[in-house]
This record gives C-alpha cells, sequence and structure tokens, in this order.
C-alpha cells in the first residue's frame, strides 16, 4: 500500500471534490461565455493530436526548466497559468472583475507563500477552468482516442523515459507543482498529478455533453480505479497513473450508457 488508508482516502476525497466541481463548473459553462471574452482555440475532430502536440512541448519547456533549475522562471510561468485558469473557474460564481482579484490572491499564495491548504483548495478550481475551455471541442470519439494516447504516453515517462519521474521530484522540492498533495508523517507525502485529474475530468465533462447527470457515475469509478491503484501499489515505485484512472473512464462510461 502507497500509503495509510487516511491519507488514501483523504486523496481520493479531494480527488472526486475536484472532478465534481470541475463538471459543475463545465455545466455552467454550457450556458454562459467564458469571462473576458476569452475564446476557445479552433479544433477538428482529429486536432487532439495537436492537443497532444502542446502538451508535449509544454513538458519539455518544463523539464528544461528542471534541467536548468529555473526556478523563478517555473514560478512565474506557474502563477500565470493558475491564475488564468483559477479565473475561468471563479467567474461561474462570482462577477468577472471579482474573479480576476481572487484568482490573483488564490494563484499568489499557491506559488510564492507555498500554503498547502491553499494549494489544494485551489487544485480543486483549477482544473474546472481549465476544462471548461477544451471540452466543447471534443466529440466522444476524439476525447477517447486521446485519453489513450495519454495513457500510453504516461506509462512511457514514468517506466521508459523516467522523465516524468525527474520532473515530479523538481516540482515536489520547489513545493510548486500541479496537483493535490496530502502531507503525513516525516518528510512523507500523498501525490496526484494535474494531469490525473485534468485528463480524467475532461473525459467526464465531454460525456456530461450527452449523458447529462449520467456521467456523474464515471468520477465515482475513477476513484475506485484510484483506489485499487493507491492500495494495490508498493510505496517504493513509480507508477503512471492514466493507464488505470483511463480504463476507470472507459468503465464509466459503459456504466453509464446502462443507467
Amino acid at each position: 500500500m502507497k500509503h495509510n488508508i487516511k491519507v488514501t482516502l483523504i486523496l481520493i476525497g479531494l480527488f472526486l471534490i475536484a472532478q465534481y466541481m470541475g463538471l459543475f463548473i463545465n455545466y455552467k459553462y454550457q450556458e454562459q461565455a467564458l469571462p473576458f471574452g476569452i475564446e476557445r482555440p479552433e479544433m477538428t475532430e482529429f486536432s487532439f493530436f495537436n492537443l497532444f502536440g502542446i502538451i508535449i512541448f509544454v513538458t519539455l519547456i518544463a523539464f528544461l526548466l528542471a534541467r536548468f533549475k529555473f526556478a523563478k522562471l517555473w514560478k512565474l510561468w506557474f502563477f500565470i497559468a493558475s491564475w488564468f485558469t483559477l479565473v475561468i473557474a471563479f467567474a461561474v460564481f462570482v462577477d468577472q472583475k471579482f474573479a480576476m482579484l481572487i484568482g490573483f490572491i488564490g494563484a499568489v499564495f499557491k506559488v510564492f507563500e507555498i500554503d498547502i491548504y491553499i494549494h489544494n483548495l485551489t487544485e480543486l478550481f483549477i482544473y474546472g477552468g481549465l476544462t471548461a475551455i477544451f471540452a466543447p471541442l471534443f466529440s466522444m470519439w476524439s476525447i477517447s482516442i486521446f485519453l489513450v494516447i495519454i495513457a500510453i504516453y504516461d506509462a512511457i515517462a514514468v517506466w521508459k523515459t523516467k522523465h516524468m519521474i525527474k520532473l515530479a521530484k523538481f516540482q515536489s522540492k520547489l513545493k510548486v507543482f500541479a496537483g493535490l498533495l496530502v502531507p503525513y508523517g516525516k518528510k512523507r507525502a500523498a501525490i496526484l498529478g494535474g494531469g490525473d485529474i485534468g485528463f480524467t475530468l475532461l473525459f467526464a465533462a465531454v460525456a456530461m455533453r450527452t449523458l447529462g447527470v449520467r456521467a456523474l457515475i464515471i468520477p465515482a469509478v475513477v476513484g475506485i480505479s484510484l483506489f485499487l491503484l493507491l492500495v494495490y501499489g508498493d510505496k517504493n515505485k513509480f507508477y503512471p497513473a492514466m493507464p488505470y484512472l483511463s480504463a476507470g473512464c472507459f468503465i464509466g462510461y459503459g456504466l453509464s450508457l446502462l443507467l
């Protein structure tokens, strides 16, 4: 077991809150435009390759920042990304100008003050804001292909090239990273990467457009997949979560169709 049962349940609880908060944000953006006139990029059925290319490019930039220890540049980049996505998420609940203010405050405390409670709190909203940009651009066919590609890439990045492990260690050292963090014991922590939260939420958000409330079962099944991974995983090993969570997405989608 990678972590004790209490920490495991806390991590899964935070994951599920982020998923359902994200689905609520995506649902609201089915009825309203993005704040400040933000435009979504144009995509076709096969443009998920373009999004995957963007992910590879961003990962490469992040790896170079980690390789040459450009900590200040990393923090600045992370601050801007956090602020941008928080504004989109908060604009569902408050006026867009106020959303910009509280998004700025949240990003400052997340990146520069390094408060673990603010960090996890903002993580619960960030992925809803991020997926609200991309979810309308996908069909179930294209998001399914994209999820398979991401799962394969995650497995290669962790088990073969191991560059994702190096990147995770760099982020952990700076205490500035994308994902949930539950510290416990002496310098130990349970971590779930931001991609594991965001990509599964993106799948569920796309499914929600056609399935409605039936799509709510998808995060629950993914949560079970995560629980099994944490329970049966070795605490001394790194695992790519996306192959397991992607399986949970597809199983959850299948169950949703049966409801």
